[in-house]
């Protein structure tokens, strides 16, 4: 599984939604995996 955040975001506008409203509107929304940052050296 995918280290990281999901967030749902609308394809029309680009505005954050939620990852479930996201996830029953496969046309007009896309479910995003943000990375956690790693610390540097």
């Amino acid at each position: 599984m995918a280290k990281g955040t999901k967030i749902g975001r609308d394809a029309g506008n680009g505005q954050f939604i939620p990852v479930q409203v996201a996830r029953d509107n496969p046309k007009g929304a896309v479910v995003e995996t943000i990375k956690k940052p790693t610390k540097g050296k």
